[in-house]
């Protein structure tokens, strides 16, 4: 049972009798008379047990992006039902409005429309709806909370996708669709064609001309069904955070914007989120779903602080393909303690594939690194004499920059091991880490490496 602050107005009231007759008895009577009629309100509201709950949204959303759905009330009862309705979302689902009046006839239903504004990626359930049914009166309500479990998969928001028609530019061009057509490096034969003035000569295919008694030329076009791995590393290294977010998210972003560029070049896509366990995968999606499937995995990726099993990863490769692949190893290389276990698997992977391997570089440990210290002044005292020792402050800000330059000449040194073992190492600034991983894999499928 739930009481309005209509109910709690007219108990208030109570008090002009008791100040006007200078007694209590009347006041008294009042609320009894009050206390009475919500009561018989109560008796009056609609009955909760027979009001059915249904949920009409979609299964998907996309953090920072709005999704809309629809709640219906169905009264089964015999009674008006006057009430209030409350979804119970987590806060984190950007469920809105909070609260919505209704009022349902008996035997009819009535439609709520609900937005959803979700912050942060993961799943989001509610367990029901709470459903206040006030009496005609309206001093008092029955409360019940109808089961009717949902569910919103919040996806990551893939910002990175603004990079995707620039790259896709650049793959219709690698693709053949210029006015020069030539053989290189990881291309294969398409079709032939006619003649046309302008074409280089050395693509004539002279058999061909032979037959038609015209001239026919190749055209080529890179090699198509390749395999793309992309494993994300959801242990220590995506646990650090980077501009107040985690690094995660920018190896998520890099999943996604890989993911949608190879399955647009006709590659094969295929995602393992890896800490020390393997938390989940996409294998076989299509060019139509390859991103919509990645993002609903990645959307459930939570960073741990377990140590990522790369020793896991060649065998993993492996069971995906025999043949030789484009493997991206989303991670970060910061020192030698905290990458090598990952500088071990490289020689494995590198002898059959065409291995990548990301960096984030955090901006406010280079912003660090590059700050001039200024200890003008602080050199001598004033009768002449050296100072033994900086100022606390100066000398603070030169042990800050000496631990940033020692963090990035770590990075460096382990970014030059990789590269030693045949990797190729994306080292950058979170937002840099996605459009140059895919330049990285048009140029090996340019160059013919994958």
């Amino acid at each position: 049972m739930a009481i309005s602050g209509r109910f709690v107005a007219l108990l208030a009231v109570a008090v002009v009798p008791t100040v006007l007759l200078g007694t209590g008895w009347a006041g008294l009577a009042w609320a009894g008379v009050v206390v009475l009629a919500a009561v018989l309100d109560v008796l009056l509201a609609a009955d909760l047990t027979r009001v059915r709950v249904e949920r009409r949204m979609p299964r998907l959303a996309r953090r920072d992006d709005t999704a809309d759905g629809t709640l219906v009330l169905a009264n089964d009862g015999t009674r008006t039902l006057r009430g209030i309705v409350r979804d119970m979302w987590e806060p984190s689902a950007g469920h809105g409005p909070g609260r919505v009046r209704m009022q349902v006839p008996a035997g009819e239903r009535r439609t709520a429309r609900m937005r959803f504004a979700p912050f942060r990626r993961g799943r989001r359930s509610t367990a029901g709806v709470a459903v206040r049914a006030f009496g005609p009166l309206g001093l008092a309500a029955r409360q019940r909370v109808l089961a009717a479990p949902g569910e919103l998969v919040v996806t990551p928001p893939f910002r990175s996708r603004r990079h995707l028609p620039s790259r896709l530019a650049r793959l219709r061009e690698l693709d053949g669709e210029t006015t020069l057509q030539l053989r290189g490096h990881g291309t294969e034969f398409d079709s032939l064609r006619d003649y046309v003035r302008g074409d280089d000569v050395r693509s004539i295919d002279w058999r061909a001309t032979a037959r038609r008694q015209d001239l026919v030329v190749r055209t080529w076009r890179p090699e198509r069904d390749r395999r793309v791995i992309v494993v994300v590393d959801a242990g220590r290294a995506g646990a650090g955070r980077v501009d107040d977010e985690p690094r995660l998210d920018t190896f998520i972003e890099t999943a996604l914007l890989l993911g949608a560029l190879a399955a647009a070049a006709g590659d094969r896509v295929d995602l393992v989120v890896l800490d020390d366990a393997v938390r989940g995968r996409v294998h076989g999606a299509t060019r139509a779903d390859v991103v919509q499937r990645s993002g609903e995995t990645l959307a459930l990726a939570e960073p741990g602080l377990a140590a990522t099993d790369w020793s896991a990863v060649p065998a993993l490769v492996d069971s995906i393909t025999t043949s030789r692949a484009f493997v991206v190893l989303a991670s970060s290389l910061d020192s030698i303690g905290a990458s090598g276990d990952l500088l071990a698997v490289l020689p494995r992977l590198t002898r059959r594939h065409a291995v990548l391997v990301t960096s984030v570089t955090d901006p406010a440990v280079t912003r660090m690194a590059s700050g001039a210290v200024d200890p003008a002044g602080s050199g001598r005292g004033r009768r002449g004499g050296r100072v033994p020792r900086l100022p606390s402050g100066a000398e603070r800000d030169v042990h800050r920059r000496a631990a940033a330059e020692r963090t990035l000449l770590d990075a460096d040194g382990v970014a030059d091991v990789a590269r030693r073992a045949g990797a190729e190492v994306v080292r950058a600034v979170p937002e840099q880490v996605p459009p140059l991983v895919a330049d990285a894999y048009i140029r090996a499928k340019a160059t013919g490496r994958l």
